[in-house]
């Protein structure tokens, strides 16, 4: 089964009320809006794209170690997936599947991590109930998200609706009070610090499938050989 098709099942029983959330239609109408508007905003148009300078950036993983894009993309190739927070069941099934196509990622001889504006203990409860093997950088106020053109900051319903409804806070989830998330995107950042693939889609319910990694990947390692 392909991402998008696990994605797609779960927001079918989502929407039908179905557990473990059990959410009114009530819930629902909100949660398209802020999509709707988001999409209308063009502000996916304005994020980076294929063939752009990747900013440099410099973060902490979970563990409090520092990793910058330099002294990975020393290394080869970087792919780079930015997350909304372990509170999201469309992001974890996404990482998930990143995990599972990790070794094809890595015989290409690149390098995987996720941002996201969790705090680091939130990163390390994603790490361990997921299984995952690849650093969740944390990324204070979406500060790196802003500079690839992600960031936006949740409508006041939208707000109210994760704050009260679903007893979600992102002021306690993310250390910091701006309620602001990124896009849901993947980027292939080449050694040259080029962006070689970008895929940005402001519903976060869609999200491209790894495999569609791979060639760009295998683009990039034949133009190293």
């Amino acid at each position: 089964m392909s991402l998008q098709d696990k994605l797609d099942a779960f927001k079918t029983n989502f929407e039908s009320g179905g557990p473990p959330y059990h959410a009114s239609a009530a819930v629902h109408e909100p949660m398209h809006r802020a999509t709707t508007e988001l999409i209308a905003s063009g502000l996916a148009d304005q994020a980076l794209k294929a063939g752009d300078r990747a900013p440099a950036f410099a973060l902490d993983d979970a563990d409090g170690n520092r990793i910058s894009s330099a002294q990975l993309l020393e290394l080869g190739p970087l792919v780079v997936t930015f997350y909304r927070g372990f509170w999201c069941p469309y992001c974890n099934l996404d990482l998930e599947a990143l995990q599972e196509a990790l070794p094809a990622i890595e015989e290409r001889h690149a390098n995987l991590v996720a941002i996201s504006p969790q705090t680091a203990a939130n990163s390390r409860r994603a790490a361990r109930e997921k299984d995952l093997t690849f650093p969740i950088l944390a990324d204070l106020g979406n500060e790196i998200a802003a500079s690839f053109g992600l960031r936006f900051r949740l409508p006041d319903y939208l707000i109210s609706l994760y704050r009260d409804g679903f007893q979600n806070d992102l002021a306690v989830a993310n250390g910091e009070p701006s309620w602001t998330l990124p896009m849901p995107a993947r980027f292939i950042i080449g050694r040259d610090g080029t962006i070689a693939y970008a895929e940005v889609n402001p519903d976060y319910t869609r999200r491209p499938d790894p495999s569609d990694l791979i060639p760009a990947l295998e683009r990039l390692q034949a133009t190293a050989e």
